[in-house]
C-alpha cells in the first residue's frame, strides 16, 4: 500500500483550520491529519471529528505561544511517522480585545506581544521545530514531472493581505498589519533556509479573503464578497495542490494571484 500523506494543521478548533482538517480528511482518502489546537479539551467541533475517524485524525496540543508545546508535538510525529508532507499554519489573532486599533492611542504593548507572539513566532517556531520532518516529505502527495521543480513538503502560512506594506492604504490595525507582515517575512526566510539543498520545502504565505469566522465576525457588515470557510479551504487547497518549488517564498491569495509584499 501507498504511505499515507502526513499532514498537520495548526489551530484546527474552529473556523478555517477546522475546515482544513475536515477538507483533507474527505478529499485526500489516503491522508493522516493531525490537528493541535490551544485547548483540544475544549474543542467540541474537532473532538467529534475525530470520534468520526480516529484512525486517520489524530488530536495534539500546541500553544503555539509555549516552545515546548511545539517541540514535543515535533518529537510526536517525527516518533510516529518519521516525516511531514504538509504543515499548515492557521491560528491567528486580530487582538487581545478582539478588535483591531483604529489608533495610535489605542496600541499597547501587551496587544502588539500578543498578537504577533500567536500570529508570526509561533508559526517560524513551527518551521524551525518541524523543519527537517518537512524535508522528508513527499512533496503533499504531488510532484512535477521536472525534477528541477520537485521538492519534499509544503510549509503553509495562512496571512493576510492587510500585512502587506505595499498595499497599506489606510492604517491603523497596527498590532494585527506588523504581525501578518512578520509572518510575511518569517516565510521569506523559512523559504530560504528550508529550500537549500536536495530536499527543499515549499514554504509559502496565504492570504485566505474575508471569510466568515469568528476572528473577522465584527466587521462583516463593511465586507464585500464574505465566503464561508468551506468556500476558502477549497480555493486554499487548489492553490496548495498546484504548487511548485518556484513558488517558494511568495505570497498568494486564494486564487493564486500573487501579492506584493
Amino acid at each position: 500500500m501507498t504511505a499515507p500523506l502526513v499532514t498537520l494543521v495548526q489551530g484546527s478548533s474552529r473556523g478555517i483550520g477546522l475546515q482544513f482538517c475536515k477538507a483533507l480528511l474527505l478529499r485526500k482518502p489516503n491522508t493522516v491529519v493531525i490537528a493541535t489546537c490551544r485547548s483540544p479539551e475544549g474543542a467540541m467541533d474537532l473532538e467529534a471529528l475525530r470520534s468520526q475517524d480516529p484512525h486517520r485524525l489524530h488530536v495534539l496540543k500546541i500553544d503555539v505561544t509555549q516552545e515546548s508545546h511545539i517541540e514535543a508535538a515535533a518529537n510526536y510525529v517525527g516518533d510516529k511517522f518519521g516525516r511531514l508532507d504538509l504543515l499548515i499554519n492557521c491560528s491567528g489573532m486580530l487582538h487581545p480585545s478582539g478588535r483591531g486599533e483604529t489608533s495610535l492611542k489605542d496600541v499597547t504593548m501587551q496587544g502588539l506581544a500578543e498578537t504577533c507572539a500567536t500570529n508570526a513566532f509561533g508559526p517560524l517556531l513551527m518551521g524551525k521545530h518541524f523543519g527537517k520532518l518537512l524535508q522528508k516529505g513527499t512533496g503533499a502527495g504531488h510532484q512535477s514531472p521536472d525534477v528541477k521543480l520537485q521538492h519534499a513538503g509544503v510549509l503553509a502560512n495562512i496571512s493576510a493581505k492587510t500585512g502587506s506594506i505595499t498595499a497599506n492604504d489606510l492604517g491603523g490595525w497596527h498590532s494585527y498589519r506588523l504581525a501578518k507582515a512578520a509572518l510575511n517575512m518569517a516565510t521569506r526566510n523559512l523559504a530560504i533556509e528550508l529550500g537549500r539543498g536536495k530536499n527543499r520545502v515549499i514554504c509559502i504565505s496565504l492570504h485566505p479573503g474575508n471569510v466568515d469566522t469568528q476572528l473577522s465576525r465584527p466587521y462583516h457588515k463593511n465586507m464585500k464578497d464574505l465566503m464561508s470557510t468551506e468556500q476558502c479551504v477549497d480555493k486554499l487547497m487548489n492553490v496548495m495542490d498546484g504548487l511548485n518549488i518556484e513558488d517558494s517564498g511568495k505570497f498568494y491569495n486564494y486564487e493564486k494571484v500573487l501579492l506584493p509584499f
